[in-house]
This record gives C-alpha cells, structure tokens and sequence, in this order.
C-alpha cells in the first residue's frame, strides 16, 4: 500500500471489522461501548467489532462507532472515515465542565481550543479548529425538538487525563474562558477539516473538575449514563435522520481545506 486511500480502506474494517460496503452515509462518534450497545438494542441491528480496537453499529443509513478515548484515536478515525467520505460526522462526546454548566446539560461548541497537539501535524496551529455550521444548526433543531436548551462557547482539547489536581492549569483554563474541557473534540474538528469531512459535535457535561468535589467518580459517572446518556444519543440520531431525510449537503457551497 503506497497512498492513504489504500490504506484507510483497509484500516477501517481492520479497526471496526465491519466491511467498508456497511457503512452508513452519517456517523455518530462515541468514546463508550454503551452508545453503541443502546444504539444496536434501539433499532434491533447487531454490534460489529467485537475484540477489534473499535465497535460499530448501523441502522438507517447512521453507523455509530466507538473509536476510544483521546485525541490521538480521534484523528485516527477521522483518517479513516475518508475511506467513505461520509456525509456528516456528529462526536457525542462527554465533558468537563468549566463556568456555570451544571452535570447532564448539554453544550454545543462553536469551536474548539487546540490544546491537544495532535491537530498540528495535520493543520498549522494558527487554523482554529471549527465545526460545520450546518450541522450544529441541526443538532440545535433536535435539541429544541426535545424541549432542551444548551450552552454554546469554546470547548479546550487536552491530551492530559490527570490535571484535575493541577492548580496553575485550572486557573489558565479559567483565564482562556473555556466552556468545557475534553480530549477529542478539536482534534475532531481539525482532521476533519482537513479530510473535507462534514463534522460536529454535542457534549454531555458528566462532571464540574474545577472543584474539588466536582471530579468524576465511578459512582458520580454511573449517574450520568443513567440519566442522561439516552437523551444524548437520541438528540444525535435524530439530528443526523433529519439530514438524512432533507437531503441537503452538510458543507458549505464555498467549503475550501
């Protein structure tokens, strides 16, 4: 294999064990097997990729996968979805949130702060990594379909899991006035950038890291699979079936990389 076209289209069934031909056209991106489980048991499809590095699930024309944590596996599948050329990506990701977000609201970036590192071997650091407007709007539609509301602002990439005890970092995320930190999202917006990938992405607040007692716990995160994970994954699918069923094009008619 010499050209990245041969190798994403043997990597992603490699990835998924699911074949390039099962696909859908639109593709919800999860960090948790648990997505995809109740996205399989909601449409009665089967779950692909067991024992493989991630897991799929298709019904409808949406293929949701389990790609994993961080922002390295993020721009893995971005790669790797070039191999289909879908027409959306939507992440459902979870967050920490940073200002006035309470556990389980829903935030909807505008964009994303680079943090991560890994967006820079694909994109110079001065590009912002931004979503498609198109699809966030939709995702706002679906979220106010189910009589919900949901911060927007600036969501800041890190490839650090354990800062939480970091005082000097906290106080550098409060001065950069980010609305919620994650590992995946500007990496998702930037690979996708540059893949010419339609992408967006809708956080689930699952903790409050500023504060002390406002760190995840096993316990504190069991609560928020139970009580919000399905609304999260829902507002998803009906976001992506509503681009499905009105056929437009995700990306903007000036769309340049």
């Amino acid at each position: 294999m010499t050209t990245k076209e041969q190798i994403v289209e043997n990597w992603l069934p490699r990835y998924t064990g699911t074949p390039i031909e099962e696909f859908g056209n639109y593709i919800l991106l999860t960090n948790f097997i648990n997505y995809v489980q109740m996205f399989a048991e909601k449409f009665d499809v089967p779950v692909r990729g067991t024992g493989k590095a991630m897991q799929t699930a298709t019904a409808n024309d949406i293929t949701i996968i389990n790609f994993g944590m961080g922002s390295p596996l993020a721009a893995t599948i971005m790669d790797l979805l070039s191999a289909i050329k879908p027409k959306a990506v939507l992440f459902l990701g979870k967050c920490g949130g940073l200002k006035k977000t309470q556990i389980g609201d829903l935030i909807l970036p505008i964009a994303a702060i680079r943090g991560e590192g890994t967006g820079d071997d694909y994109m110079p650091s001065e590009i912002p990594a931004l979503p498609s407007f198109r699809l966030q709007s939709t995702v706002s539609a679906s979220i106010a379909k189910h009589q919900m509301d949901y911060w927007t602002g600036t969501v800041y990439t890190t490839n650090r899991r354990i800062w939480e005890h970091d005082d000097a970092f906290k106080e550098y995320l409060r001065e950069i006035r980010a609305m919620a930190i994650d590992m995946e999202t500007a990496t998702i917006f930037i690979v996708g950038f540059a893949n010419s990938i339609p992408h967006g992405a809708l956080l689930l607040v699952s903790d409050n890291p500023l504060v002390p007692e406002g760190v995840k716990t096993e316990e504190s995160d069991k609560k928020v699979t139970s009580n919000y994970v399905q609304k999260h994954l829902d507002i998803g699918i009906e976001a992506l079936t509503e681009l499905a069923r009105s056929g437009e094009s995700v990306k903007h008619l000036r769309f340049e990389n």
